[in-house]
């Protein structure tokens, strides 16, 4: 019995800093900056980070933002957007050309442009 406990408890501990690093970070995605514009289907400023659905001719797209303090910091803040919003988006796009997921730098809605993460570096113009 104690075996399994032992097997369990270092399984999960391998597991989760392995799911974390998948999840977080900026290795899935691209390394040059792209633009991705759509209307929002769905958003959520909740944690780890802020999330929102984006719908285009190309399809739906799952849309990574910043943690909410960052997005706050940057103005972003919870009614600042809705679904149904016309956005454009500059970031970069998941490695993968089949997946259709997408990592926000900066978000432009209602004529205004937040810069979630305004360390990182730019090479697109925004909005």
């Amino acid at each position: 019995m104690r075996r399994i406990a032992l097997a369990t408890a270092a399984a999960l501990a391998l597991a989760v800093p392995a799911s974390l690093a998948a999840h977080h970070g900026w290795a899935w995605t691209e390394d040059e900056e792209s633009r991705l514009e759509g209307t929002i289907a769905t958003i959520s400023l909740g944690n780890p980070h802020a999330t929102l659905t984006l719908r285009n001719r190309q399809g739906t797209w799952n849309v990574d933002l910043a943690s909410p303090m960052a997005s706050a910091r940057a103005g972003f803040v919870d009614g600042t957007a809705k679904p149904g919003d016309r956005v454009v988006l500059t970031g970069h796009r998941a490695r993968d050309p089949k997946m259709r997921n997408f990592k926000a730098e900066t978000i432009t809605v209602r004529g205004k442009t937040y810069d979630v993460y305004p360390q990182r570096p730019k090479t697109l113009k925004r909005g």
